[in-house]
């Protein structure tokens, strides 16, 4: 009887870890909602920006969420935090001091298309954690779109 319920115990927890880390987004997830943000900002950009803004369902999964900057570090879209939207934000500095939004800044100046690391609050957990960012710049906007390294 101890064998059965041990056996029933290990499978039950390979079984709630492998569904906790299905919750969360992965690099591929990442990229593919940067493409599909790029997508449909290139057909109707105000439409877009208001959508990812309002949080709508086919923007946010998860903890995966885009984020839209202008070439000058200003937020035009923002999937968690619609008072981002507006600010300049060039100058904004993660937990270690990282002032990612002028690194993303450069980055899409110099590369186009990039991952970059930095910390961030998981909108999930509510801490502040490890992410990577995927980010392409798309004319004069940087879309980017980041998991969390748990």
């Amino acid at each position: 009887m101890t064998k059965i319920l041990f056996a029933i115990f290990v499978v039950s927890l390979v079984s709630s870890t492998a569904g906790a880390a299905e919750s969360f987004a992965t690099a591929k997830e990442a990229e593919a909602m940067v493409a599909k943000v790029v997508k449909a900002i290139n057909a109707d950009r105000a439409g877009s920006y208001k959508e990812i803004t309002a949080k709508d369902k086919k923007w946010v999964d998860r903890d995966l969420y885009p984020v839209v900057y202008d070439m000058k570090g200003k937020c035009v879209a923002h999937g968690q935090n619609e008072k981002q939207v507006g600010k300049d934000l060039i100058d904004i500095a993660d937990a270690d001091g990282k002032e990612f939004v002028k690194e993303r800044v450069a980055l899409a100046t110099s590369k186009g298309k990039f991952w970059q690391d930095y910390k961030f609050t998981d909108p999930v957990s509510k801490k502040v954690l490890p992410k990577s960012a995927y980010c392409e710049k798309s004319g004069e906007v940087i879309v980017c779109a980041g998991i969390y390294k748990r």
